[in-house]
């Protein structure tokens, strides 16, 4: 087993909120106090271990403490679970799964999907091919319909409306939410729409009081108007579920779904520079700081990588990458599924930068800078010597993936 200490941003979440419900649990056990007069006592029989005669021993290597302990906690809690076993309607959830997982956005739209449910109502995901999810319960999500099958693959906006339509007929979902997104929702749910004959509302931001709250004038003002069965919410429409686990209990088709003559040919995915990818826009940025001292090593695994380069603020400064590359507050915000820091302290305006990051990658020598606490995966160590270990895993997977293919 490896011995690398795996981080919970969740649990470290929870401990951090004192009105979330397992706050408490997710505490470690108090094992010293100052007392009255100043003294720092020790519950001597809280902290130890049995010994090999049946004696209980006092534990002076600080393993059981502190972090350790909060670790444990974490995996031991169980979320209460929410269940529906009859539900009295449904609220139908069109995911993106860019790269077949639940983004954050995503998230937000089944946080907004539970509070319209409510009590009485269950929330149904349908999604589209094969996917890598599984966390599908801890999202929110009361059941599952997975319509599978080639006609749904690529790029085949057509054929998937079919596949909502028969999902409509079938449940007669009270409210359709997608994400208003670039990555698909977007164009799905007006598509959608159409063929529904309903007039949807768009870049909703907020529900409220049975009124939906969309962006106008260009973003600079809100729209109110009656609440909608078919919805398209913005990103942080709502706070992702939390609190609770779900059954995500697979659902099927009664009829399968009609194939629809195509107006539209997939010719496939096309390549692009990642170099040319506007930083808001780029899904994997490999940003470099302060720690890097070798910045041709550095543009050469980027390249490897296939990343949009991306860098801090001293890096700029310094004159290493061009200032449209500055990652952060006082650059561009960026909402990348992996975002890469290698070398990176973490000042607050580069955090702030990258708080909508779906997965953060820390490369640092200092294991209690602030990146590394923000980060998802952390690796210690010469920026170098781990740059080059990557360059050289990934040529080895394609050329393992050429001959695979030969």
């Amino acid at each position: 087993m490896s011995d690398i200490i795996r981080r919970d941003p969740r649990a470290e979440w929870i401990a951090r909120n004192r009105l979330h419900p397992l706050h408490a649990a997710m505490q470690p056990a108090q094992h010293s106090w100052m007392g009255p007069n100043g003294i720092i006592r020790k519950n001597l029989h809280g902290v130890g271990f049995i010994g090999p005669n049946g004696i209980k021993r006092i534990d002076r290597s600080g393993a059981q403490q502190g972090g350790a302990v909060k670790r444990s906690a974490a995996v031991e809690v169980q979320l209460p679970l929410h269940q529906v076993p009859s539900p009295a309607f449904y609220i139908s959830v069109v995911p993106d799964m860019v790269g077949g997982r639940l983004s954050s956005h995503d998230r937000d739209l089944l946080g907004l999907a539970h509070q319209l449910a409510g009590s009485d109502g269950a929330v149904l995901a349908v999604v589209f091919g094969e996917h890598k999810e599984n966390a599908f319960a801890t999202a929110g999500v009361d059941r599952l319909l997975v319509l599978e099958g080639e006609q749904f693959n690529g790029y085949a906006p057509e054929q998937r409306i079919q596949g909502l339509r028969a999902v409509d007929n079938q449940f007669n979902p009270r409210h359709w939410l997608l994400p208003d997104s670039r990555s698909g929702g977007g164009e799905l749910g007006r598509r959608f729409a159409a063929a529904l004959g309903e007039r949807p509302a768009t870049r909703v931001w907020q529900v409220k009081d049975q009124a939906c709250i969309g962006r106008a004038g260009a973003g600079l003002q809100d729209l109110a108007r009656p609440i909608a069965r078919l919805i398209l919410a913005s990103a942080e429409c709502a706070e992702p579920v939390s609190e609770t686990r779900h059954e995500a209990l697979p659902v099927e088709l009664s009829t399968p779904v009609a194939r629809s003559l195509s107006r539209i040919e997939d010719l496939g995915a096309v390549a692009v520079d990642p170099a040319a990818i506007p930083m808001a826009e780029a899904e994997f940025i490999f940003s470099g700081g302060n720690g890097v001292k070798d910045w041709e090593l550095f543009h050469r695994t980027a390249a490897a990588l296939g990343a949009t380069e991306g860098a801090s603020r001293v890096a700029v400064d310094d004159g290493f990458m061009t200032r449209d590359r500055q990652v952060g507050a006082s650059g561009t915000w960026v909402t990348a599924r992996v975002y890469v820091a290698v070398g990176i302290s973490g000042a607050i305006q580069h955090l702030q930068g990258i708080g909508a990051c779906d997965k953060v990658v820390a490369i640092n020598l200092d294991p209690g800078c602030d990146m590394i606490k923000r980060a998802d995966l952390s690796v210690i160590g010469e920026s170098a010597e781990i740059l080059q270990a990557l360059i050289a895993a990934v040529e080895a997977y394609r050329n393992e993936a050429k001959r695979d293919a030969a």
